[in-house]
Formats: C-alpha cells, sequence, structure tokens
C-alpha cells in the first residue's frame, strides 16, 4: 500500500490508465481540428469527436445528436439554465430547484435573480436529503419553465426519485434540468425513463480528463431549445461555439464506455467496501452519526458526523489520507456545509462531517488503513476535548449557561 492514499472521488478522480491510452494519438499524430471539413486531417478529428458523442449517448440512452460538449458541468449547469430562461422568458420567469443543489446549479439561479428578476424555489429536503416530488408539483405556477434537482448529491450522496419528479414535469408541460455530475458513471442513468430534458455530467468524476463535461438536450417530444451562452462559430449545433477539444472528448468517450461496462462489478465492490469502512469506524467508536439516505445513496459514498471532533482538526490529524469535510467547491470557506444544514443537522455536528469518496482504484487495505487511523485521531481529540469529557459525564451540554467574556 502506497501513501498518500485518494478517498475524495467525489471531488475529482484518478484518470484510467486505457483513458490517456486512447488520448494520446490525438495530442500529436492526430491533430486536426474537428470543424475542418476539407481535408483529412479535420475528417480524422471529427469521426473521433462523434465515436465519442455515441458512446456516452449509449450510456444515457440518448441521440447522439442530443450531445453538446463543453468545459464541464459547471459550463453545462449555466448554459441549460440560463440556456432556458433566456430562450423561453415569454413562457414565464419561474425556476425551481432544492436548496442541497451543487454551487453550480445554486449560484447561477441567484445570478438570474438579482439580474434577470428570475422568481425562484428553493425546495427544502427531507432528514436523510431527498426532495419529494409533491413539494416539486406543490410549487409549480402558471409562470415555471424549469424544474432543476440534482440526481445524487455531492456530499451525502443521497439519490433524488428523479422518475417520479420527470413525470410531474412532463404531465405539466415543464422543462426538466438535473444536474448528474455524480450520478452518471456511478449509477444506471436513462434520460428516457427518467422523463429528463437537459441534463449535465462531467469526465473528471468519471476517471476521464478534466476540463471537458457535456449537456443532453432532448431533440424531440419535446424539442428543447436553449439560448447560447458563448458565440462564435456556431460550433455544437449553435448552442456552443468553441474549437473542440478532440483528445478529452476521446478521453471522456473512453471513461465513460468504461464506466457502463463496469458498473456492475464495479458498484457492488465499492458499495461493500462503503460498508466495511462504516462498520469499522463505528464498531470501535460512539456517536458516529451516517448523514444522508442509508439505502438510496451512491454506492462509493459515505458522509459521517464525529460528535465533539472537530472536521477540520480531524483532516489535520490525517494528513496522508485525501479526504474533505463539506464540498470540495466550497471547502475554502468554514461556514458548516449548507448541505448538512438543510437536513436538519446541527451546526456542531455539521463541523464535524467527513465525506468519505471511495473509487476504482481504492483497495480494502486502504479501507482498513483509514478506518484504523480516523478511529486513533478521533480518540484521540475526543480526550483532549472539554465538551466530550462533559458528555462522559452526564452533563446536558444545552443547559450549560456559558460565560460570557
Amino acid at each position: 500500500m502506497k501513501l498518500p492514499i485518494f478517498m475524495d472521488n467525489h471531488s475529482t478522480t484518478p484518470m484510467d490508465p486505457r483513458v490517456l491510452e486512447a488520448m494520446l494519438p490525438y495530442f500529436v499524430e492526430k491533430f486536426g481540428n474537428s470543424a475542418s471539413r476539407n481535408h483529412a486531417f479535420g475528417w480524422e478529428a471529427e469521426e473521433a469527436v462523434e465515436n465519442a458523442r455515441k458512446q456516452i449517448a449509449r450510456t444515457i440512452h440518448a441521440d447522439s445528436k442530443e450531445i453538446v460538449f463543453t468545459s464541464g458541468a459547471t459550463e453545462s449547469d449555466n448554459l441549460a439554465i440560463k440556456g432556458v430562461v433566456e430562450m423561453y422568458h415569454e413562457k414565464g420567469d419561474h425556476i425551481i430547484t432544492s436548496s442541497t443543489e451543487h454551487r453550480a446549479v445554486l449560484d447561477t439561479c441567484k445570478a438570474l435573480e438579482s439580474k434577470r428578476g428570475v422568481k425562484v424555489t428553493y425546495l427544502p429536503v427531507d432528514k436523510a436529503g431527498m426532495v419529494k416530488p409533491e413539494d416539486v408539483r406543490n410549487a409549480i405556477t402558471d409562470k415555471t419553465i424549469l424544474i432543476t434537482i440534482m440526481m445524487a448529491n455531492n456530499e451525502i450522496g443521497t439519490i433524488n426519485p428523479i422518475k417520479d419528479i420527470g413525470k410531474i414535469a412532463k404531465e405539466k408541460g415543464i422543462l426538466f434540468h438535473c444536474d448528474a455530475t455524480q450520478g452518471v458513471g456511478k449509477i444506471p442513468v436513462d434520460v428516457q425513463d427518467m422523463g429528463i430534458d437537459l441534463m449535465s455530467f462531467s469526465a473528471h468524476k468519471l476517471y476521464g480528463p478534466k476540463g471537458v463535461g457535456a449537456l443532453y438536450v432532448r431533440k424531440k417530444a419535446p424539442r428543447v431549445r436553449i439560448a447560447a451562452q458563448m458565440d462564435g462559430g456556431g460550433h455544437e449545433r449553435g448552442m456552443r461555439s468553441g474549437t473542440l477539444p478532440v483528445p478529452l472528448i476521446v478521453g471522456f468517450g473512453k471513461a465513460v464506455e468504461l464506466c457502463e461496462q463496469e458498473m456492475p462489478t464495479e458498484s457492488k465492490r465499492l458499495s461493500a467496501m462503503r460498508d466495511r469502512l462504516q462498520t469499522a469506524i463505528t464498531s470501535k467508536l460512539e456517536e458516529v452519526y451516517l448523514n444522508g439516505h442509508s439505502t438510496q445513496r451512491l454506492p462509493n459514498n459515505l458522509n459521517l458526523s464525529f460528535a465533539y471532533v472537530e472536521g477540520e482538526s480531524l483532516l489535520m490529524g490525517l494528513k496522508e489520507i485525501a479526504l474533505s469535510s463539506g464540498s470540495a467547491c466550497t471547502s475554502a470557506t468554514l461556514e458548516p456545509s449548507y448541505v448538512l444544514r438543510a437536513l436538519g443537522v446541527g451546526s456542531d455536528l455539521a463541523h464535524s462531517s467527513i465525506r468519505f469518496g471511495l473509487g476504482r482504484f481504492n483497495t480494502d487495505e486502504e479501507v482498513d488503513y483509514t478506518a484504523k487511523r480516523i478511529i486513533e485521531v478521533v480518540t484521540k481529540l475526543r480526550e483532549m476535548s472539554p465538551l466530550y469529557e462533559m458528555a462522559k459525564e452526564g452533563i446536558d451540554l444545552k443547559s450549560v449557561q456559558w460565560a460570557a467574556h
């Protein structure tokens, strides 16, 4: 076993060597621009791009013409939400989303509220972090033009009832966008069956390269139209201009294909490793709480709160293991995770949460080492904690009157 151990696979994943192998020829030998339609170099690049488009479309049960390449899921979210608001503004100005979405969705909605006067409903989630389809139905008005709900949460791994929400959207004739960044490649995704009209996802979350993502845009029943957010040569059916990064797209296609082939065995292996980690930790430590849904969750996600321990201090004590407290994209702030607060987790427990993200290249040996180190560090930090000592003595900490300085 080599140190450090990488167990933060929700933030990014290491690239699969087979993906790199597929990409390499497109950097030097096959370097053509896929938009150059009048010579062999361009045709070769275009063929590679179209092949990747087919690989990606097949995995999500779409048509290859419905795949629009972007720089990543953040751009895909922006393009979908802003593109719909601009295109359908005459029909209405109301969006429905949830309070636990990724910042790429929440901040886009906030920007539209302040700059364009769009009205946004932020739905609450239940204690397990799930959006209730009935809440979606009740939030719909005659001005609603878009529902945007994530497939699986990046912090707690909870999987939303996307198919039920898709049904409601169809019934009401409202477009449904889904941020599936954590879903594609980890769990089966079928845009037809789930009733999804627009879907964002990214290559670097599924063992592909960073810097490339995709937006699925439904072509019929209904035909979805979005206003481009970047103008230029009219690439990607006019929805997203810019020369396509052929090597990255080839890698994206290969990565998705591998995920599709390996998903049945991989998700079984990862969920077994996740349960092994959870059991090892909870059998030796008390007052450890699971955040998120106990069964409707990603196979590779484990989010635990360790009472009387500061999450950041715990990470500092585990320098040789890459983990995260809260979400990687917001971990520059020391605010407790907004996702955990939305579940009703108190700020003391929210501050003590750690997210374990298992991945394709993790081993049982690494899981056992991580569990052992977590137990050691939590035990040590609790020994130093006067609050833990008081709680052990049976003092109700909520009733303590703390003296003000």
